[in-house]
């Protein structure tokens, strides 16, 4: 990840993010979330807290929440990610990475919408702080075309990202039924 100086860091794991990418994730039927940091305090930490709701008292106290957070697969580095899906699906995922900027390799949602129906695993990659590195951009098979507002401001949470692509990638219109309701 960049911070805000352009510098290369891994940023730190947000407890509203494990919970809210994770219960998107299981909204649209998203098969893992793998949160991903070289840091090993971090990946105690999400252990820590995916074991709180998936095993400890969070867990009979909101079993929605168990089953949202039971997605969750912590991982030190995207190659590891990679190994484990490529094992799981006899094939490597095909990477396609997000980011608040345009790039000329860019692909629409409503193609990567429907390559996604076909056979192969895809891995969906979003980044945290002031967004993933170009060289890790490069490295991907394709990059998701940015989320664009209104008004020039496009710094949006992770989260937030994210609930918004899998909405525009995996969400079914209910705009037909609702015009036939009211």
């Amino acid at each position: 990840m960049y911070d805000i100086n352009g510098e290369v860091i891994a940023s730190a794991v947000s407890n509203l993010d494990l919970h809210d990418i994770s219960r998107a994730a299981t909204t649209y039927g998203v098969r893992a979330f793998y949160v991903v940091t070289p840091l090993e305090d971090q990946r105690k930490l999400v252990e820590r807290i995916v074991s709180h709701w998936t095993e400890g008292a969070g867990a009979r106290y909101n079993p929605d929440r168990c089953e949202a957070l039971r997605l969750i697969r912590v991982a030190v580095s995207l190659e590891a990610v990679q190994g484990e899906i490529a094992r799981d699906n006899d094939g490597a995922p095909v990477t396609v990475v997000t980011d608040a900027r345009a790039h000329e390799r860019n692909i629409s949602y409503d193609v990567l919408a429907e390559m996604i129906k076909g056979e192969a695993p895809y891995l969906l990659l979003f980044g945290t702080a002031w967004g993933l590195t170009k060289e890790f951009i490069d490295q991907a098979d394709y990059v998701l075309s940015p989320i664009m507002g209104v008004n020039g401001y496009n710094h949006l949470s992770v989260r937030s990202a994210a609930a918004i692509v899998l909405d525009r990638l995996l969400g079914k219109e209910i705009l037909s039924a609702q015009k036939e309701i009211g």
